[in-house]
């Protein structure tokens, strides 16, 4: 039977007994009803990943005791996702829990000129990372950026593969025909895509233009098609 498992950002070493915050705590001891002496698995997001056993059943402030650590390595490619924000937050949300799943690195939302400004809530998306992140078994939680202008996505990329998803007749390669790369960043655009200005920009900044399929996608749709591509190429 699979151990409990918990997101803990503040912990940082096996160094004995551990308090869980008021929120894990509260899950442990009056959600599932957790006694003393019961195990549970916790993770820090950063590659760390810790089996312990309860000490204290307090709801609030319960103690563990951390009985083994496990550092498990990042995922070979370092990928990352720039989207245009979307005027329905909840399919964001969904691409958000999908690419966390697939395993990307890092979500830039973007801020196109054809993006549809909406209330964007980092708390709120950072826990739907979190919510992906754990019920996906996985140790290493994306990094998630602040809404962030297309220019300043071009000037501040250090990734050695950088591609631009769009959806105009000029000529596009498949992400398939790419040779193997350690990392990359894909651009995807809003609904009515990019424009042309923004295409041509890109390019100018060595984005090498791509193709996501024969259909045209939602945007959501589009980044988890293209997180999919670039992680298991």
């Amino acid at each position: 039977m699979t151990l409990p498992f918990f997101y803990e950002p503040l912990l940082a070493s096996s160094n004995g007994h551990f308090q869980l915050s008021e929120e894990t705590s509260k899950h442990c001891i009056q959600v599932l009803r957790m006694k003393t002496g019961e195990q549970l698995q916790l993770t820090n997001g950063k590659g760390a990943l810790f089996k312990a056993r309860i000490l204290s059943e307090d709801k609030k402030k319960a103690v563990a005791l951390i009985e083994e650590e496990l550092l498990l390595p990042r995922h070979l490619k370092k990928i990352s996702i720039a989207v245009s924000l979307l005027k329905n937050p909840a399919r964001f949300e969904w691409f958000l829990e999908k690419a966390t799943e697939i395993g990307v690195s890092e979500i830039i939302p973007l801020l196109c000129e054809r993006t549809e400004h909406t209330r964007f809530r980092i708390d709120r998306m950072k826990q739907i990372l979190v919510s992906a992140m754990l019920q996906s078994q996985q140790v290493w939680l994306p990094t998630l950026r602040e809404p962030t202008l297309f220019k300043e996505v071009l000037v501040s990329a250090g990734y050695g593969l950088r591609l631009v998803a769009h959806c105009e007749d000029d000529a596009r390669n498949s992400i398939t025909e790419f040779p193997p790369f350690s990392d990359a960043q894909i651009l995807i655009g809003p609904e009515g895509d990019f424009t042309p200005h923004e295409i041509k920009t890109a390019m100018n900044h060595h984005y090498l233009p791509v193709t996501l399929g024969e259909t045209r996608l939602r945007t959501e749709t589009a980044g988890v098609v293209a997180a999919t591509l670039l992680v298991n190429k």
